[in-house]
């Protein structure tokens, strides 16, 4: 039941569609904290895609690195 057709068409059930992450693991960015996550994680964003950074609160100016990519969000780490 991973997909089905409905009118001609086929839907992936979350299957990603070959879009890649815009970040990799070891890489840094200069970042700013737009919201907080249930577990009390920063959230910054990276050409849109969801970075959770710990540690951080809303406004925050910081430089991270990468330490861990999702599908659909990524795991960073205050470095500077």
């Amino acid at each position: 039941m991973e997909n089905r057709k409905f009118g001609g068409k086929r839907f992936d059930r979350g299957k990603s569609r070959g879009r890649q992450p815009p970040v990799k693991v070891g890489e840094r960015y200069k970042v700013k904290i737009e919201a907080l996550g249930k577990g009390g994680d920063g959230i910054a964003r990276i050409k849109g895609f969801v970075v959770f950074v710990p540690k951080t609160k809303i406004g925050d100016e910081v430089e991270i690195v990468i330490n861990s990519v999702k599908q659909k969000f990524a795991f960073g780490e205050v470095i500077g």
